[in-house]
């Protein structure tokens, strides 16, 4: 399949968060949704696309030299401009995922005056979704179906066994109708809402979040939360996200004794540790004694193919993905960390409806990933209404599972 970009236009729309949720980098209380409206053709038919993402700046852009507001205020503006250059950016008739690739290039280029490299394909992002949502849309498939003949895609390929298509096109898998959710535990929460989460919604995973500045202090909460989460759900399945606040390996590994020493069945039930130490240090920190206790995700440090290599010398287990890094980008990362033996996990951003349907999408069709994080229903309630109650089981769950049929579905799913 080869089209090209006509045009895109971009619109933000702001949303409080009705219970902040709490990083090792600040506390977020409200996140802009950048909305993309993309149009592509094949040279005979046009095809309108929407893709999707909130602008965390908290998230994207930690620096604490800089204010909140500037932040803002350029990943807004960011996002409208890579929109309106869309058709520049992507280039000549091609694959999607290669016109993709070329717009995450571009983004990659551009200044640190428009943001770190995360904070500007954060921005990029709903506009590659855009991208695939119109290009299924206009074969009348899913996007995850546009990778049945092999194409070239150069100056990728070679890093890849027999060429990214094909490549991608191996992590791909039908997809499941059904994964686990996680439900976030951040630094301020009470212990109730574990039992909240376990009786309203079923949850049987959690996600801890910690400070990661104090490593006995952080056994002492997850021992806590995982104690209380066992009282109330068989064998609960425990990731641990210091969102990059652990300073060492060495304070990881303090962690991981500290909360042996209170229980070593606690650790057991840590499904993997996310990003633990700042994102600058990937080539810095060697994971592989960690790894050999729990596995070691690599997030917010990934923004380049160039990394993954990097990663796998460096002993991390895998990839914890978001798609607001750009579809076509975590496909291809997906696809080389599946050549390597590398494990995947899917996370989030807090995505509202049609990013947290792509997510989901996401997920579901690649292969080995067994959950999904969506944690809107804890933060961003409100914001996910206007696709209730027709998507109730994505977005209202009351057993431990997102859930969400792929009969008829075109794109990524903006029309659901």
């Amino acid at each position: 399949m080869r089209v090209h970009v006509l045009d895109a236009e971009a619109s933000i729309t702001d949303h409080l968060m009705e219970h902040p949720m709490v990083l090792s980098s600040g506390t977020i209380t409200h996140l802009p949704e950048l909305t993309v409206r993309l149009r592509v053709t094949d040279g005979s038919v046009v095809s309108e696309g929407i893709g999707a993402v909130n602008l965390s700046a908290i998230w994207a852009w930690p620096d604490p030299d800089v204010r909140f507001e500037h932040k803002d205020a350029v990943m807004r503006s960011y996002g409208e401009r890579v929109a309106a250059s869309a058709a520049e950016r992507t280039g000549a008739p091609a694959h999607p995922l290669e016109l993709g690739l070329r717009l995450h290039d571009t983004v990659l280029a551009d200044s640190d005056d428009h943001g770190p490299a995360l904070a500007r394909s954060v921005c990029a992002s709903a506009v590659d979704a855009a991208l695939h949502d119109a290009a299924g849309r206009l074969a009348g498939v899913s996007a995850f179906s546009l990778y049945d003949e092999d194409v070239a895609v150069p100056g990728v390929d070679d890093q890849f066994t027999d060429g990214v298509i094909a490549a991608v096109r191996d992590v791909l898998r039908p997809p499941a109708e059904s994964l686990a959710g996680w439900w976030a535990y951040a630094p301020g929460d009470d212990l109730s809402l574990l039992e909240q989460a376990v009786r309203r919604h079923g949850m049987g995973r959690f996600k801890i979040k910690l400070s990661g500045a104090d490593p006995a202090a952080d056994a002492v909460r997850v021992h806590q939360a995982w104690t209380r989460a066992g009282e109330l759900v068989r064998s609960p399945v425990l990731s641990i996200d210091t969102n990059e606040g652990s300073p060492s390996v060495a304070a990881v590994a303090d962690f991981l004794a500290a909360l042996a020493s209170l229980d070593p069945a606690a650790v057991t039930a840590i499904s993997h540790l996310e990003q633990p130490t700042p994102r600058d240090s990937l080539a810095v920190h060697d994971w592989h004694d960690v790894a050999d206790r729990v596995p070691v995700l690599l997030d917010e440090g990934l923004t380049s193919l160039a990394d993954l290599p990097v990663a796998a010398e460096k002993g991390w287990s895998g990839l914890a993905l978001k798609t607001c890094k750009g579809h076509s980008f975590v496909l291809a990362a997906a696809a080389w960390a599946k050549q390597h033996q590398m494990s995947l996990s899917v996370q989030d951003l807090t995505n509202i409806g049609r990013s947290a349907i792509h997510s989901w999408l996401f997920a579901a069709h690649l292969d080995g990933v067994d959950s999904v994080e969506l944690n809107s229903p804890q933060y961003l309630p409100r914001a996910n209404e206007p696709w209730l109650p027709r998507l109730a089981s994505l977005f209202a769950i009351r057993d431990g599972h997102h859930r969400l049929a792929h009969r008829d579905l075109m794109g990524l799913g903006s029309d659901m």
